[in-house]
């Protein structure tokens, strides 16, 4: 697949995409911390939150990832991802449901006739620690049982080495891979990259590379989404439609537990990259357990009070 037309000169060599990635602007670390922390302090009102939560619920890769996960236990997200209040038949769907490959046609089959999407993380997922052609056969798998989705790791070995051009044509193969039938999200592991500055190198690289959405994390890691990490990232694909008029999805990951995290996020996305983003085809958030969150306080605003440990199931 040959490169971005735009960026055809800087993968043309391992040197020339070093000197374009390294030629960015430096990050501010405590300008960006700042700004992160003084957006997450903005309040809304209460017509604003019913709306904001309603948004989160529907950006929700609702997601299990174990070891032990088993086909009941998929065919139950898949149930909850497409009627997540069964007692509330107005609660928004969730954007997708994600599990392993092997268990994508068991999720495809509990999401048929909706408009849920069932993504797969692929790739060596969570670590990357494989040949190419087991990635891609990886890749393929998943797809052909059904995936729309793929959530694919990147070499962050390859990346720390300074190997930036391997790292570009692993996802390049990847999204040939990914056919016309899945959006690829490419996943930094931002807590594993160590400084803001490769966090905007590898948003960079993976938007050039084709990534129809970034993302920070596996969720497997002591550091996944941060505020600051998603509002670099928030940038960087502002500025790659600025300069290149290709819009790409931003995907924050791991440690987004509640409702008031998911509306700081979505401050973020409005006042940072502005009111396209805040769609599903956009923004999404990986989570497992931030969806019983925003149950509970969708109840709350409806009714006045809290539900009992009850009310929403335990995934």
């Amino acid at each position: 697949m040959p490169p971005a037309p735009a960026f055809a000169d800087v993968t043309a060599s391992d040197s020339t995409l070093r000197r374009f990635l390294h030629g960015l602007p430096g990050v501010d670390t405590v300008g960006l911390e700042a700004r992160a922390a003084s957006l997450g302090t903005r309040s809304i009102k209460t017509t604003a939150k019913a709306y904001a939560i309603d948004l989160a619920i529907s950006m929700i890769d609702l997601t299990t990832l174990e070891g032990a996960d088993t086909p009941g236990k998929v065919r139950a997200l898949a149930a909850k991802a497409v009627n997540p209040d069964p007692t509330d038949r107005t609660t928004p769907r969730t954007a997708a449901v994600c599990v392993y490959p092997d268990m994508v046609a068991t999720a495809k089959a509990g999401v048929a006739g909706t408009d849920v999407k069932v993504a797969s993380v692929a790739t060596a997922f969570p670590a990357g620690r494989a040949a190419l052609d087991v990635k891609l056969a990886d890749t393929r798998d998943a797809v052909a049982a059904g995936a729309d989705e793929i959530d694919m790791v990147i070499d962050r070995g390859a990346f720390l080495a300074g190997h930036y051009l391997k790292v570009y044509e692993e996802i390049r193969a990847v999204k040939e891979a990914c056919g016309e039938q899945a959006r690829l999200k490419v996943i930094f592991e931002t807590g594993e990259l160590s400084t803001y500055d490769n966090i905007r190198r590898a948003s960079w690289l993976g938007m050039i590379a084709g990534a129809d959405f970034i993302k920070t994390s596996t969720g497997k890691v002591g550091v996944n989404a941060t505020p600051a990490n998603t509002l670099l990232m928030l940038e960087a694909v502002r500025d790659f439609r600025a300069q290149t008029g290709v819009q790409v999805g931003v995907k924050p990951a791991g440690g987004i537990r509640t409702t008031k995290d998911a509306i700081k996020f979505l401050v973020l996305v409005n006042e940072t990259a502005g009111e396209d983003w805040l769609d599903n085809h956009w923004f999404r958030f990986g989570a497992s357990s931030l969806l019983n969150d925003l149950l509970m306080q969708r109840q709350k605003l409806a009714t006045g009070r809290y539900s009992g440990p009850d009310y929403v199931t335990v995934d």
